[in-house]
């Protein structure tokens, strides 16, 4: 029969049309501001006791809120009001002291039966919830000069071991660089490297010393070094992040050597800046013997003091740590407990071996930026962000026996161990990074863009369904239809698969409001033309429909094209406006021919119908 759908079809856009409304409608529970507790050891029980007390605090501080829970680990508490959070933490933190983590953080609204069904509001981006972001850039440089650094002891000792001899061999312009004794052992030195260092390549120079060696790393090794540096900088990152407690954090690679942290909903921008931009490593050395080594500043709890030498050379780093956990000894001082990999616990266990009664140092390296104040050709004033590393012993102790996986470290602080602790969790750099560019976003600027964004769509989509109104009348009332439901499932999808909405996202909807009544425009002009064309009301729907899917098909599959190219190469704003942009090109398709096509066969499908109203 003409224009009518059997039923499994009506049936699967009825299922399609209620999977959109149920997971549109977590959008209707957004996420209140809220307060998270949780101890500095994750031994310390967060108890009903400890959440009066946090509750009495905010009470004295007239500070409301409205619900406390605990589930023994960690306490939330709901505030009325987002500009009451960060007054909320300060006060909570006098209140608990340096022994509890106080987070900012953004407690869900979801009813239980939607959270079952993995129903869950949109994310925010940074534009619309207010936060942090911070553009660091990553010194590759140091990344290979490092991994030059351990090829150089490698190819030292199996020079050695060859009884090839050598005069000299040092790191130098990003090369190793030696001197021989004669040609002959040149010659067995490079055709070693080729046997055994695939990674190394021989450099010949003209005019260069026959009796000089340079290696430099290989094209196809720097690349790879640089890729892996920026992957564990960008996991790092991550789990920094995570220890935070920041409710949908973005971590994202942007160019070569450049990482973007967006931190959505951040007030306490110290906060962040000390934790993110703390790009620090650890290493574990012994103390030098015979004035041989290097001297760095011990720096005690009460501030520095005297200098120590270590050996050159680490026993571990911050790579062969797989966990950290700050606590307090026997004693009540802080202390950070740590847990090595296999690979680390058997090189601190052959290292403290043979040196029991030696002092071991825990020398905790950062990498930071200063600013330099110099003057333009104009006389203004202009400051210059410079990288410079900082070296710190923290740690100082005599081995009392072989260590193994499990050790600990004192003499800390106890905010400094609780930090130390979680770096270390949040795993090693593979490289320096410094911070290049930092933007804060208030909440309350936020707030006005999703006030003007909803704005935008609600005016936009208004003259659309008055324009299909006004033009196709009683079709234009099925085009409106669509268009509402468009929305619905673009919002629904955009929730369920986890996407950021970002301002730019917004007018990528409004973009989309157009766009989806563009099909029904073609099909319903099609109708018209049939019905010029002297076909009967049932044959020239069917036709409309029929004829103008091809040309419809074709419009959104190039735009599709062009929106996930935008998705591909673009970055932040642009990769918010192509994903609102994609899903709403496939929305409305189904919106603009299925849905319509529907309601159409169930208006007059089938029926003897004098005058069509379009």
């Amino acid at each position: 029969m003409p224009n009518k759908f059997p039923l499994w079809k009506n049936l699967m856009v009825l299922l399609v049309v209620v999977f959109g409304f149920i997971y549109a409608s977590a959008n209707l529970f957004p996420p209140d501001p809220a307060i998270q507790l949780s101890g500095q050891s994750g031994a310390m029980q967060i108890d009903a006791a400890v959440l009066e007390k946090v509750e009495q605090s905010l009470d004295e501080a007239g500070i409301e809120y409205f619900a406390g829970e605990t589930d023994g680990e960690s306490l939330l508490v709901r505030l009325r009001d987002i500009d009451l959070q960060l007054r909320a933490k300060e006060v909570i933190q006098a209140e608990m002291g340096g022994d509890y983590i106080v987070a900012l953080n953004l407690a869900p609204t979801t009813p239980q039966w939607l959270s079952d069904l993995g129903g869950k509001p949109m994310k925010l981006g940074l534009d619309l919830s207010g936060g942090v972001h911070f553009l660091l850039e990553v010194d590759l440089d140091s990344a290979l000069a490092t991994r030059l650094e351990g090829d150089l002891e490698d190819v030292k000792k199996a020079l050695r071991e060859a009884r090839i001899r050598y005069r000299s061999l040092l790191l130098k312009d990003g090369q190793i660089v030696g001197q021989f004794r004669d040609a002959e052992q040149v010659e067995k030195a490079e055709a070693l490297i080729r046997t055994n260092y695939r990674d190394l390549q021989p450099l010949s120079e003209p005019g260069q010393n026959p009796l000089v060696m340079k290696l430099k790393l290989s094209d196809l090794a720097s690349r790879d070094i640089e890729d892996n540096a920026i992957k564990q900088n960008l996991t790092s990152l991550r789990n920094r992040v995570n220890e935070l407690g920041v409710s949908e954090p973005l971590v994202s690679r942007q160019g070569k050597n450049r990482i973007v942290v967006e931190l959505p909903g951040v007030q306490d921008t110290a906060e962040a800046k000390r934790i993110i931009g703390k790009t620090a490593n650890l290493e574990f050395r012994l103390a030098a013997q015979d004035r041989v080594g290097e001297v760095f500043n011990f720096r005690t709890p009460s501030g520095q003091g005297p200098d120590a030498r270590l050996e050159s050379k680490a026993v571990i780093t911050g790579e062969n740590v797989t966990d950290a956990r700050a606590s307090f000894d026997e004693n009540g001082r802080p202390q950070v407990n740590i847990t090595l990999d296999a690979k680390g616990g058997w090189q601190m266990g052959y290292a403290t071996r043979d040196n029991i009664g030696r002092r071991l140092g825990v020398l905790f390296i950062e990498y930071k930026t200063k600013l330099e104040k110099s003057r333009d050709e104009n006389g203004e004033l202009v400051l210059t962000p410079v990288p410079f590393v900082e070296k710190n012993i923290i740690s100082l102790a005599t081995v009392q026996a072989q260590l193994g996986k499990q050790f600990r470290i004192t003499g800390l602080e106890q905010r400094e161990s609780s930090e130390l602790a979680l770096l270390l969790r949040a795993g090693a750099l593979a490289a320096p990074m410094y911070i290049v560019e930092e933007r804060t976003i208030g909440p309350s600027l936020g707030a006005d863009n999703i006030e003007l964004g909803v704005k935008s769509v609600t005016v936009g989509m208004v003259l659309v369904l008055l324009f299909m109104l006004v033009i196709y009348r009683a079709f234009g009332v099925f085009a409106n239809v669509a268009l509402a439901m468009n929305l619905v499932l673009l919002i629904a999808f955009m929730s369920l698969m986890g996407a950021t909405l970002t301002l730019p996202g917004i007018a990528g909807i409004v973009l989309t409001v157009g766009m989806a009544v563009d099909a029904n425009v073609l099909i319903f002009s099609r109708i018209r033309e049939e019905l010029a064309a002297g076909s009967s009301i049932q044959g020239a729907i069917s036709g409309g429909y029929d004829r103008a899917f091809v040309s419809i098909l074709d419009a959104n599959v190039t735009t599709l094209i062009v929106a996930l190219i935008l998705f591909l190469i673009g970055s932040g704003p642009v990769q918010g406006f192509a994903v609102t942009l994609s899903i709403g090109i496939l929305t409305s398709m189904f919106t603009a021919i299925l849905l319509t096509r529907s309601l159409v066969n169930l208006t007059v499908g089938g029926r003897k119908i004098e005058k069509l109203w379009i």
